[in-house]
């Protein structure tokens, strides 16, 4: 299997149609609304309400104004292809509460629905490649109608993963749950760092899977288990033969029939539950109480 990645270009993505040489937006959330409402034309998105609420979510996290008057705002989505993109170009720039508070003259807005690892972030590197050259960005600043700018970022080269890779969805259910349970003993500075990785996870996932897994988590402080010996190791139940073997070595999402929880390989020490931890609490106070009566007995001992 061929897992180099593949060349291509941001046209295969961008439609000349999705192109707003002139936005009216004063705002981001005039912007992004402008964006959607492209793509909605085209039906390229289902709900623009829906992908725009996400949109100005994400924002509220962190601006996606990259500086030097460029924006990348983003978000996964459910879309007809793998990948929906809208541009828009503003003369007199667009308030984007940018990290070096430039007004933005480039907006361009990604939605998607990968079934390919790290998607994303191969497009977001892609693009920042280009648009981090001055002279790059000065050209499409300075372009001269939509045709043009539209042939100018259809330059914008991209390395992306090859098609017939999967996203191993169980490693990054796994990988955030991992994450979450860190933010609880981090630190402020910490927090942020994992706050923007967890972000980055979630971007990959199906929300109906992120729901559940933030319930399980809520709940129980934990939602992915283990498979070890036949096992989930989050109520130490064994799973059926068959989904056992399925389990191994796979990416899909499994549930334990018994607790609820994701079911992923093991590879490793199991991942500490709610459940094996008692025996530890439980050890820990009989060591306590023995500790407290061999001093009451050397107390009464001195005494006599």
């Amino acid at each position: 299997m061929d897992s180099e990645p593949k060349p291509s270009f941001l046209s295969a993505y961008l439609k000349s149609s999705s192109v707003i040489f002139d936005l009216k937006a004063d705002d981001k959330v005039q912007a992004l609304d402008e964006l959607c409402e492209v793509l909605a034309k085209q039906k390229l998105i289902a709900n623009k309400k829906i992908i725009l609420t996400r949109l100005i979510d994400r924002e509220r996290l962190e601006t996606t104004a990259i500086g030097d008057h460029v924006a990348l705002p983003h978000a996964r989505v459910d879309t007809d292809g793998e990948v929906a993109v809208a541009v828009g170009r503003s003369e007199k720039g667009v308030e984007f509460d940018s990290v070096d508070d430039k007004k933005v003259h480039l907006v361009i807005l990604v939605v998607w629905n990968p079934s390919i690892p790290g998607l994303f972030n191969h497009l977001f590197a892609g693009l920042a490649k280009f648009l981090r050259r001055a002279d790059f960005r000065s050209r499409a600043f300075q372009a001269k109608d939509k045709a043009d700018l539209y042939n100018i970022l259809s330059e914008i080269e991209l390395m992306l993963p090859p098609l017939d890779v999967t996203v191993s969805r169980a490693s990054l259910l796994k990988r955030l749950q991992e994450i979450e349970i860190k933010r609880k003993r981090a630190t402020k500075e910490q927090k942020k760092l994992l706050e923007k990785e967890s972000l980055h996870l979630r971007e990959e996932l199906d929300q109906a899977l992120l729901a559940r897994f933030d319930r399980l988590m809520e709940r129980y402080g934990f939602a992915v288990a283990d498979v070890a010996d036949g096992a989930c190791q989050g109520c130490n139940i064994n799973v059926a033969t068959g989904m056992s073997a399925a389990i191994d070595g796979s990416n899909d999402i499994y549930i334990c029939e018994n607790c609820g929880k994701y079911l992923v390989a093991y590879r490793g020490a199991p991942a500490k539950t709610a459940k094996s931890a008692k025996p530890a609490k439980a050890a820990k106070a009989a060591k306590a109480a023995k500790t407290a009566k061999t001093g009451k007995a050397a107390k009464a001992k001195k005494k006599t």
